[in-house]
């Protein structure tokens, strides 16, 4: 993985962290699933209209809407409102970086170096420490619900790696066409026909104003920038090269849950993110400098990957 790769990769896991603190802003203007429909619906609607559809199979820009867009996010968002912590959140959700991990290496026959392994394991170790550290803060329920949105992030980065998009960016933004009607429909059905509607007015007021600036982090910052450097980055690398960079959000996560929201992380977490750290960079092996072709050797068919 180039040193260029690397950095972006850590930028996404920075703007990510921060998506939790928009996320619990959000949650305090919107009810949750109608806040995650929109999240996406802001983007969808001037994607249909301006931007062509990626060339890509459906069924895997399905599986990514599905994935990531959806199952992840009703979960997520669900067990936010109904108690986790943004701190932890951030946290339990990365273990989508083990699951992707995992569903690579059976769905694609990807495989694992002791090296990518050993700090792969040691950052899943300095999860489960701060796991440990954190889970008598909440209840079991939010925790398992996190899980399985995680689950549902391994499959849409599975699905966004099988689609092999020629512009990442288009597959990101026409992943965000499918999740509001399934999204909306069950906002509908769960938390009436009128909870959400009813909230938008007052985000127009001087008091609604912090939900308008949570959606437009959520929808721009994260889903936009953030999911098309990590469409891109899934493309060009194994599941299990980029994966691991997922564990930095929680790192992230904690820190402004601490800084902004009173989450004040123990000595056990902060040394178990050092873990983490640590582990995410032996885990991703060095960029290695390609040797000079020449003629004599590589085929006149012989072109870039």
């Amino acid at each position: 993985m180039s040193s260029r790769d690397r950095l972006l990769a850590a930028f996404v896991a920075v703007l990510w962290g921060g998506n939790f603190i928009a996320i619990h802003v959000g949650l305090d203007h919107f009810p949750p699933l109608f806040l995650a429909s929109l999240r996406f619906a802001v983007i969808a609607l001037p994607t249909i209209l301006f931007i062509p559809r990626p060339q890509v199979p459906l069924r895997w820009l399905l599986g990514y809407g599905i994935g990531f867009g959806t199952i992840q996010f009703v979960f997520l968002f669900i067990a936010m409102d109904n108690g986790m912590p943004t701190g932890l959140a951030s946290l339990v959700l990365q273990s989508s970086a083990p699951f992707t991990v995992l569903l690579g290496a059976v769905l694609l026959r990807e495989r694992l170096s002791p090296r990518q392994g050993l700090g792969i394991a040691l950052a899943i170790a300095g999860l489960v420490a701060i796991a440990v550290a954190r889970a008598q803060t909440a209840a079991l329920l939010p925790v398992l619900l996190t899980l399985v949105g995680a689950l549902g992030w391994a499959f849409g980065n599975i699905s966004s790696r099988l689609a092999a998009p020629p512009n990442p960016l288009h597959l990101t933004l026409w992943m965000s066409v499918i999740p509001p009607i399934p999204l909306l429909a069950m906002s509908w059905a769960t938390e009436g026909p009128a909870a959400g509607w009813d909230a938008l007015p007052a985000a127009v007021t001087v008091d609604g104003l912090p939900g308008v600036l949570a959606v437009a982090y959520i929808a721009v910052l994260a889903t936009i920038v953030g999911g098309g450097i990590w469409t891109a980055l899934m493309r060009r690398y194994p599941a299990g090269v980029v994966a691991p960079y997922s564990l930095l959000v929680p790192v992230v996560g904690i820190g402004l849950a601490a800084l902004l929201l009173g989450e004040r992380p123990s000595v056990v977490e902060l040394v178990s993110a050092a873990v983490i750290v640590g582990g995410v960079l032996l885990g991703t092996p060095r960029p290695v400098t390609p040797p000079v072709p020449t003629a004599a050797v590589v085929p006149a068919t012989a072109g870039a990957p």
